[in-house]
Parts: C-alpha cells; structure tokens; sequence
C-alpha cells in the first residue's frame, strides 16, 4: 500500500497545512470540498503543493511529524524541489 505525506495551503498561499492519507486523490478531494479536516475548512486550504510517496505507514507519520516541526521557510524550499511555481497539483485531477 502506498502512503503520501501532503502540504496543502490556501488560495493566497499564506497558510500551510501538512497531512498524511493513504489515499491523496480523496484525501485532496475532501479537503477541496471543506470535509478535510477543521484547520483546513477554516483556513480555506484547498490547494496541494506537495507530497511525497512512502510504502510504510511508520515512515510517512514520521515525517508527516518532522515537517510539522520544520520552520516555515524550509517546508517552501521543499515545496519548490517539486513545485516552483507553488501551482495547485490537484487542480485538474477531477475536471473529467
């Protein structure tokens, strides 16, 4: 099974919000919907920046806990590694 750690932010990428799912195509849609979770709906944080893919749930709750703890300005410099525009990475997967 595969498991993703995630940074979602809001539409004027003020706020960051870090999770883990084992699913990102639902979890991403939940939280693009506001039934992510209570911090998300409030700060409207519905656009994916980043995740990463781990095959041990163990693994991905530990890092999901590192970058929680990372300071602000090191979770953007690993968000622009994959993402240097800061696009919505799950803005088109339910367009079909």
């Amino acid at each position: 099974m595969k498991y993703y750690v995630y940074i979602l932010t809001n539409q004027y990428r003020t706020v960051l919000y870090t999770g883990v799912t084992n699913s990102i195509e639902r979890r991403t849609y939940e939280h693009k919907e506001g039934t992510g979770t209570s911090f998300t709906s409030k700060y409207k944080c519905r656009h994916l920046l980043y995740y990463e893919e781990h095959n041990d749930i163990r693994l991905a709750i530990a890092r999901e806990k590192q970058l929680k703890n990372w300071k602000r300005d090191w979770k953007v410099q690993l968000i622009k590694t994959m993402n240097p525009d800061l696009r919505d990475l799950a803005a088109e997967w339910w367009l079909g």
